[in-house]
């Protein structure tokens, strides 16, 4: 049966209102409404009524396309508020003959999430990273094998659940109901990595306008995230306040002209802009690139702290996989490889079918990877529903998937 999924990309600079229709594991996008940003600032709500104007006309359009009349979402979430964490839980198992099953599973990653938060945050993803029984460290899938003792490493996501209570008050001003709220870079890894990236070793980096959101990869799962408060929005600034125009003049050149590689730019290549008081400029090109360079080395810099900071700096063979509108830059995978010392390559949804030319740039990764994320099995490990019954069907249906066959 045709599953129709409705998902909110609600960015910093954009709002993305996509409509998916899945048919035996295949995603066809049916509806599209994109709307520039109102009342957001680094992926937070600022203003509740100007953003609420605006996810609602990118929903009004999104209805007319897909003719369905929408009403629950998976929503991005992103800003500074997100944290991350990690945490181990242990169970014994249960003395059955089959071994260990969905219960003892979910009791162990009850233990992991059993930490101490503060009454202000709220846990919104819940990440299993890997298992152990007895002294075999390296199970991971222990649905069904022997043993006494059962222990899960896990990757915990929490929010200021004020920021999630304003980002909600917005949809359902408009009539759509949180489904879920789901970390931008966990969106986005659903849409952009391979699974061998992912089994060996890699870095998303999700560069939008306000954040920039990343989520490293070992061992096929997630073991580190972090939002990062700069983006493609700082670049602009800082070009706005270096030639004198307005914020939306600064924008288009950095898009039509923007680069990363100032040394590979003829100094003789100029464009012509119009800054306050009218009177029109020339501006070199590589001038221009000087000022996208630095920021974005910057970018790149606070990525290689925070990934040092983690500790697993050295877990990354794949290199780094850039999406999000700034991924778009002439010139930033040689930037990001000089800077990080690993491979790197630029990142759009993959496998699109249907409505797919107004999404296929790495500016909408987030926004295809929030329904793929709702596709795939990733609501077994859904924090907030930790009764035995919900969480076993959950957790069982997503380690059953990983069963060969």
């Amino acid at each position: 049966m045709d599953q129709i999924i409705f998902a909110l990309d609600i960015g910093t600079t954009k709002i993305c209102a996509i409509v998916g229709e899945a048919r035996q594991g295949q995603l066809r996008i049916i509806g599209i409404g994109i709307e520039p940003s109102r009342g957001l600032k680094k992926g937070m709500v600022v203003n509740p009524s100007e953003a609420s104007v605006a996810i609602a006309r990118a929903v009004e359009k999104a209805e007319q396309t897909s003719g369905y009349d929408l009403s629950r979402a998976f929503i991005s979430m992103a800003g500074e508020h997100i944290q991350s964490t990690n945490s181990s839980g242990t169970a014994p198992i249960g003395r059955n003959e089959g071994g260990v099953v969905v219960a003892d599973i979910g009791r162990a990653l009850e233990m992991a999430q059993a930490i101490s938060i503060p009454q202000h945050r709220q846990i919104v993803h819940l990440v299993p990273r890997r298992y152990k029984i007895d002294e075999n460290d390296e199970v991971k899938n222990p649905l069904g094998m022997f043993g006494y003792r059962l222990e899960v490493e896990a990757h915990i996501v929490t929010a200021a659940a004020a920021a999630l209570q304003n980002l909600a008050l917005c949809t359902q001003t408009v009539g759509i109901t949180p489904e879920e709220f789901v970390l931008n870079a966990l969106a986005s890894a659903e849409a952009v990595l391979e699974p061998s990236e992912r089994e060996m070793g890699v870095l998303l980096a999700d560069i939008g306008g306000g954040t920039t959101d990343i989520a490293l990869y070992t061992e096929g799962m997630a073991w580190h995230t972090a939002v990062l408060p700069i983006g493609g929005s700082h670049i602009t600034n800082d070009i706005a306040i270096g030639l004198r125009v307005p914020f939306e003049v600064a924008e288009r050149v950095k898009l039509q002209y923007g680069d990363c590689r100032p040394k590979e730019i003829d100094p003789n290549n100029i464009f012509t802009v119009e800054p306050f008081g009218g009177e029109k400029i020339q501006v070199g090109r590589q001038d221009l690139a000087h000022v996208i360079e630095a920021r974005a080395e910057e970018i790149f810099q606070l990525i290689a702290q925070n990934i040092k900071e983690s500790g697993y700096n050295g877990l990354l063979p794949a290199g780094i996989v850039l999406t999000g509108g700034v991924a778009q830059t002439r010139g930033i995978t040689e930037l990001a490889s000089k800077t990080l010392g690993v491979p790197a390559r630029i990142a759009p949804p993959k496998n699109l079918v249907g409505l797919v030319e107004a999404i296929s740039s790495p500016a909408y990764a987030t926004s295809v990877g929030l329904l793929r994320w709702a596709m795939s099995d990733h609501q077994a490990y859904r924090p907030g529903s930790a009764r035995a019954g919900e969480w076993g069907q959950r957790i069982g249906k997503f380690l059953k998937a990983l069963l060969p066959g």
